[in-house]
């Protein structure tokens, strides 16, 4: 089958999970052409794909550049014709499906969310609107897949069809790439990791906040990431030790040092680190938002409320590093046994195979 993936913004946890997959599809027998088409702004660029079967179109987010890239990207489909299209992320299923109910559609369409935007910290009224859209353009969806229980769940709740809707929990590869790092911690005292985007969702204001007030000498909080907007800028105080930006290849080498990983997202479709952190044998302490309590469902960790930080506060206080390597060790078990990318991939193609 030819195979043809559309996203807008390819970068982050979405282009992991891409990359992921062409990877495994690169290699299947079932497959026998992979195409990728995404934003030529926002987008990672390297892809294991020969250059030509990988196209971006031109793309910022504005009304105008909306109607342009939706002619590139059914140009570049005719072009193509695949048998069928995955498509990642929520503004790439409206450039793709809109244009389907005035055309008549010559190959299976799946489309993945990544985390429905009717799900994110919106006023009620663009929640509705997101969701009215999203059960619009399901009409001309074979296959929704949802990245997490939570995720399908309240699609369920909300009224969309059960035979589209498809759970394939997000996945990633088993292999640890372990590099060398200089980097250091003291090991005298309980280390705390925070990965991700320096932005309202991932929550790290809510660190920040929360440690100008936890004096302790016995945690420490260190922080891997950055700003996505440069007028953005986060303060750290002298309590937190900032690492900074870190490639996603070197990730692995950084987990290994830390007692355990904290991830106080205000929303979260998934929530890659916390699978990042179990891969890694560490422990993880999520926020009760999203799918991240799920997570937490192998006693592999803790989960606090964001509404009240003093059960934060308590899981802190009571932390001892034994109780942590046992945490960490029930984390990677649960982590083999549901979130490896091969069952994450073997359960896409058997879908593909499914609606052709």
């Amino acid at each position: 089958m030819k195979v043809m993936h559309i996203g807008e913004y390819v970068k982050g946890g979405v282009a992991t999970y891409v990359k992921e997959v062409i990877n495994y599809q690169n290699k299947s027998p079932e497959i026998q052409e992979i195409y990728l088409l995404a934003s030529s702004t926002n987008s990672d660029k390297d892809f294991e794909l020969p250059s030509n079967q990988i196209s971006f179109y031109d793309y910022t987010r504005s009304i105008k550049s909306i109607f342009k890239a939706m002619h590139q990207i059914i140009c570049e489909i005719e072009r193509v014709k695949p048998d069928i299209i995955h498509i990642h992320s929520t503004f790439a299923g409206v450039f793709v499906r809109l244009p389907l109910f005035f055309r008549k559609k010559k190959y299976k369409i799946v489309y993945c969310s990544h985390g429905w935007a009717f799900l994110m910290e919106l006023s009620s009224f663009k929640k509705n609107i997101f969701a009215f859209v999203e059960k619009f353009l399901s009409i001309k969806t074979d296959k929704i897949i949802n990245i997490s229980l939570n995720e399908q769940k309240k699609a369920l709740d909300l009224g969309f069809s059960p035979k589209k809707l498809e759970l394939i929990n997000n996945g990633i590869s088993s292999q640890k790439r372990i590099l060398s790092t200089e980097f250091k911690v003291n090991s005298s005292k309980i280390n705390l990791l925070f990965v991700g985007r320096f932005d309202r969702q991932k929550g790290l204001d809510i660190l920040i906040d929360f440690f100008k007030t936890y004096k302790t000498t016995n945690v420490q909080l260190y922080i891997i990431g950055d700003n996505v907007l440069k007028n953005n800028q986060v303060e750290i105080p002298e309590n937190i030790i900032n690492i900074g930006w870190v490639d996603n290849e070197k990730l692995d080498s950084y987990y290994e040092l830390f007692d355990g990983v904290i991830i106080p997202s205000r929303w979260e479709g998934f929530g890659l680190v916390a699978i990042e952190a179990m891969k890694n044998k560490k422990p993880i302490i999520v926020s009760d938002r999203g799918s991240l309590p799920d997570l937490v469902n192998n006693d592999n960790g803790y989960v606090f409320s964001l509404n009240n930080l003093g059960t934060l506060r308590m899981i802190l206080n009571n932390l001892n590093k034994k109780e942590l390597e046992i945490k960490g060790l029930n984390g990677y078990e649960y982590f083999i046994q549901n979130f490896t990318s091969e069952m994450m991939n073997e359960k896409i193609i058997k879908l593909y195979k499914q609606i052709l």
